[in-house]
């Protein structure tokens, strides 16, 4: 087994003052804070991955702009993947497969935003394509959304996504379990 650490789209437009504010964001990036403090201290690869908006509609990750930018949560430092995508799904027209076959890396543990979109996408990806996946579910954030008129809770929508992955495409735990 070797493991590697997955830190995706914890950006500056996805806290308080961006233009894609998540519920509990603050809270996810210092449980992230910690795993990522982890896999460095035990010299571990982390991979960090950086959406920028490509769609000329696109509201947010708009290139250079602060809200594109990594948070200084999880900055990565020198020698650290950083990997940039524009879809939900990590792998998706990116060097990561790559990265990862490259690295021999067959586990990985998962962190970020936004949990209904890209950190659903990169997971189920990853499970198929061969990785065992770990989530760190406090470590993730995700917003209210809106269904036929009705509002859907942050934390419902949250739930509801760690809860579908969990099992058969990943093992959901906490930063406090993991570490």
């Amino acid at each position: 087994m070797k493991q590697a650490l997955l830190i995706i789209d914890i950006q500056n437009d996805y806290f308080e003052g961006g233009t894609m504010t998540l519920v509990n964001a603050e809270q996810a990036s210092q449980n992230a804070k910690l795993l990522l403090e982890t896999f460095r201290s035990k010299r571990l690869p982390v991979i960090h991955i950086q959406h920028i908006a490509t769609k000329a509609d696109a509201t947010f990750f708009l290139p250079d702009t602060f809200g594109v930018e990594i948070h200084k949560n999880v900055q990565p430092l020198t020698g650290e993947k950083v990997i940039i995508k524009h879809f939900p799904n990590s792998f998706r027209e990116t060097e990561l497969l790559d990265v990862l076959r490259k690295e021999g890396i067959t586990d990985l543990v998962i962190a970020g935003m936004m949990t209904h979109m890209c950190i659903d996408a990169t997971t189920r990806a990853a499970k198929d394509l061969g990785y065992n996946c770990t989530l760190i579910g406090n470590a993730c954030a995700s917003r209210d959304l809106e269904i036929n008129g009705e509002k859907v809770k942050a934390i419902d929508v949250h739930n509801a996504f760690l809860a579908a992955l969990n099992v058969t495409y990943a093992t959901v735990t906490t930063v406090e379990d993991f570490i």
